[in-house]
């Protein structure tokens, strides 16, 4: 297998395979990357875990790598990973030897088949602690650590070339300062980004770009999307988009410990942020002086959601020291004419979205509702419609 000239017609995602419990799940996760026209996945491997079972491990990667196939999703293996060297001393040879029947072992195994786009020899070599200190120590520190760790990547690389010398080879770096220690041995120049403004991003990208031109080699993107780090999916996606550049994005499924900074969809299909959705379709947020501002109050819809609030909350007398009651669903009938409002004119923080807060009293039982916190929080909704639709 030679490399493609260019893979810029990647749309990728990170995931791995124990993600998913069963393979009713793992169907399911796959289906929403079919609809999303995702058409590659990255993944981490284990040499521990192969080694207690080999046979086991290898016939679970096969199952999930088909199965991806199967769905329109070719897979970027990584074979090692960097991020969990805390302290390093050079392996043994017995080491690089047991590394050497597991590479070979898997490679072998699998070179042949359709779905294999490329082997990632080993992800973020230079993202770990053993670097982060050195930064902390000295310059020379961090560079002999580097050359330390660099001829530790270069050899799993020979490892990995030997094992198949005509298929596709990378390593996927954390920033594009650690290109320099694998460039003239991969096949495709690949880099992660998750910096966090717009002229960053693109430099990183130039970098890369210029890496490629001078090696005359393709690059990809295969790591990015964090929303903990400012690095919003729509601006990293924009920018890929302009520059025609592959990607994987880090990850389909927004659960486990990345959950709350990653991932495009939930479990169950749903999604949390939808300018990721159709940044994924080439549509971005214009931010231009061309956009127009949403007219919430165009028609008086905001006027008669603020009086469906009032009047939800007003006493209302029918006999001498009685009253008619109103009842949580009228409550909240009202204040979701204000949330619709708030919401479709994004005049409210979708993090934690009106609406839920919505659905999640509408679940319970009329009983367990709390009245007070259902009328303080219409009573909100009603006040931010008219601060924003600039009404008392």
């Amino acid at each position: 297998m030679r490399p493609l000239s260019d893979y810029s017609h990647i749309r990728g995602v990170c995931y791995n395979p124990r993600e998913a419990k069963d393979q009713e799940t793992l169907e399911r996760h796959l289906s929403y990357a079919q609809r999303l026209t995702i058409n590659s996945t990255r993944f981490w491997m284990d040499m521990e875990t192969y080694e207690k079972d080999p046979e086991g491990y290898y016939g679970m990667l096969e199952n999930f790598m088909s199965t991806c196939w199967r769905f329109g999703l070719s897979s970027m293996p990584i074979l090692f990973n960097g991020n969990y060297i805390h302290e390093y001393t050079e392996p043994s040879e017995e080491w690089y030897q047991r590394a050497e029947r597991y590479a070979n072992a898997f490679i072998s195994r699998f070179r042949d088949e359709p779905y294999i786009l490329m082997w990632d020899v080993i992800n973020e070599p230079m993202c770990n602690d053993y670097m982060n200190t050195a930064k902390e120590i000295s310059r020379e520190e961090y560079e002999r650590r580097f050359a330390q760790l660099e001829k530790y990547v270069r050899r799993l690389c020979d490892i990995v070339r030997r094992a198949d010398p005509e298929g596709c080879m990378t390593v996927g770096h954390e920033n594009v300062d650690h290109l320099r220690s694998s460039n003239d041995l991969v096949d495709v120049i690949c880099f992660h980004d998750y910096l966090s403004i717009r002229k960053d991003i693109e430099a990183a990208i130039l970098v890369a770009e210029d890496y490629g031109k001078k090696l005359g080699k393709p690059i990809l993107n295969t790591e990015t999307g964090c929303v903990g780090r400012a690095n919003p999916y729509e601006v990293e996606l924009d920018l890929l988009n302009r520059h025609h550049i592959g990607f994987y994005l880090f990850n389909l499924v927004s659960h486990g410990f990345w959950g709350d900074i990653h991932g495009l969809v939930y479990d169950d299909g749903t999604i949390r942020d939808p300018s990721v959705i159709a940044a994924l379709f080439g549509f971005f947020r214009n931010r231009t002086t061309g956009r127009i501002l949403a007219n919430a109050n165009k028609e008086g819809h905001a006027y008669r959601a603020v009086k469906a609030v009032e009047d939800a909350l007003r006493v209302e007398p029918t006999t001498l020291f009685m009253s008619k009651p109103k009842t949580t669903d009228d409550i909240l009938d009202a204040a979701e004419y204000c949330v619709n409002i708030l919401e479709a004119c994004e005049m409210v923080p979708m993090w934690d979205a009106p609406s839920a807060r919505i659905e999640i009293w509408r679940s319970m039982p009329e009983e367990q509702r709390d009245k007070h916190e259902i009328s303080r929080f219409a009573h909100e909704m009603a006040q931010l419609v008219k601060k924003n639709c600039l009404f008392d």
